[in-house]
């Protein structure tokens, strides 16, 4: 089987557009969590997001705009950076064996929304000739093929907060198993939009807006948590047969050394320890890695009360005597939950703190939980450091787990 290379990141998300300027605020601790700027959020009970500052009219024309929704314009940003750093040479042949993996949990729902308002509460008879192509799931995949002329497969995945690290798992797998070359592989999700606010506050997993500082307000694994927060962004990578990059002398990040994906069988809702940990030891197996060559867990961490428990019993019980210094933090404390993009933008920082030497914190977290005892890197980064392997842990709706395990080029 074939070695995989990661020689290309892209991000785009509210604590920073770039892999750089991502990383550093992440780093730093620095909270992309506020309260929302549409017009519709006094309509709202939770009024805080995690948003991306950025203006699409200075990274598309008016009438490319037309064709995309928010979230494809996430990814195409995302995959444009990527691609630029991997700094691939294309020829017909490579063109022919580079595949696209996106993951989306809702897809075009803002196109949708918008529709529906002009259906039912506007009147109007008619909707934009694009709605359909704006809309669609698979949208995003669609552009970034045709922005690089990749004719390898184009896959779209959707399964809740896993979808991105399923599409990078699975891209992974395509070029170890010699059905690719190369991919593009990511995720991205934009959601925060009035009905999808609503929804979310009528499933009440959504945190309550901290009193003082709204970017405190997700707090995963701190006592005070009261839920997650949504946010929204998109990051993807450039995978590679490790032996064309190394030949071509490609900057290589890290290896993706093992991917695993189960099915918890138990509850729509609530999530599973032995679905979790069954997707961890298999991510391991698949990696040919030991416990004790994990020295980072980039975790699910979505700050829900019973979330936050279940995972770090899955984390004790995968890791036993190791998990006591085991790093372990969740960036959705800062960059909020992007459900389908989650994945892929967590998995990027995964990547970086191995190349950087270098974790991110869980931010907010002020008060010890006594059921969530490990070591959660409180607060503050540290760098200094030799990662020499990481975990990237996705656990979604249905009860469908991803993880992805990375490890130091070399």
């Amino acid at each position: 089987m074939r070695r995989v290379a990661i020689t290309g990141l892209g991000v785009i998300s509210s604590v920073g557009i770039g892999r750089q300027a991502f990383f550093s605020s992440l780093l730093a601790g620095h909270s992309g969590i506020r309260r929302l700027r549409a017009p519709f959020a006094d309509q709202l009970s939770v009024r805080i997001g995690a948003e991306v500052d950025f203006d699409p009219a200075a990274h598309f024309p008016k009438t490319r705009l037309a064709l995309l929704d928010r979230f494809s314009q996430l990814a195409i940003i995302a995959a444009n950076e990527a691609l630029s750093d991997a700094s691939l040479v294309m020829d017909d042949a490579l063109r022919e064996a580079t595949c696209i993996h996106v993951g989306s949990a809702v897809g075009g729902t803002n196109t949708l929304e918008e529709g529906y308002d002009d259906l039912f509460r506007r009147g109007k008879e008619r909707l934009p000739p694009y709605t359909v192509l704006r809309a669609m799931n698979n949208a995003a995949a669609a552009h970034i093929s045709i922005d690089h002329g990749l004719f390898g497969q184009s896959m779209t995945y959707s399964t809740a907060c896993s979808s991105s690290a399923v599409a990078i798992g699975e891209a992974f797998r395509a070029i170890r198993h010699g059905y690719a070359r190369a991919a593009v592989a990511g995720g991205a999700e934009s959601m925060l939009s009035f009905g999808n606010m609503r929804a979310w506050e009528a499933l009440r997993t959504l945190a309550s807006e901290d009193p003082l500082d709204p970017g405190a307000s997700c707090r995963p694994f701190s006592r005070d948590r009261t839920g997650l927060v949504l946010g929204e962004g998109g990051a993807m990578l450039v995978l590679e047969d490790m032996d064309e990059a190394m030949r071509r002398g490609a900057h290589i990040y890290a290896e993706l050394a093992g991917y695993a994906a189960s099915s918890d069988a138990t509850h729509i809702a609530r999530p599973d320890m032995a679905g979790q940990v069954r997707a961890m030891r298999a991510a391991l197996a698949d990696a040919r890695l030991p416990i004790d060559a994990i020295d980072y867990v980039n975790a699910h961490g979505t700050a829900t009360p019973a979330g936050d428990v279940i995972e770090t019993s899955a984390i004790k019980e995968v890791f036993g005597a190791q998990a006591g210094g085991l790093a372990v933090s969740s960036t959705k404390s800062m960059h909020g939950h992007l459900l389908g993009a989650a994945g892929a933008v967590e998995f990027v920082a995964t990547i970086l703190a191995i190349a950087n030497g270098a974790i991110p914190p869980t931010a907010n977290l002020r008060q010890p939980d006594p059921d969530c005892d490990l070591d959660y890197v409180a607060n503050t980064g540290r760098d200094g450091l030799t990662v020499r392997a990481a975990m990237s842990n996705s656990f979604a709706f249905g009860g469908s787990n991803a993880v992805l395990v990375a490890r130091a080029p070399g």
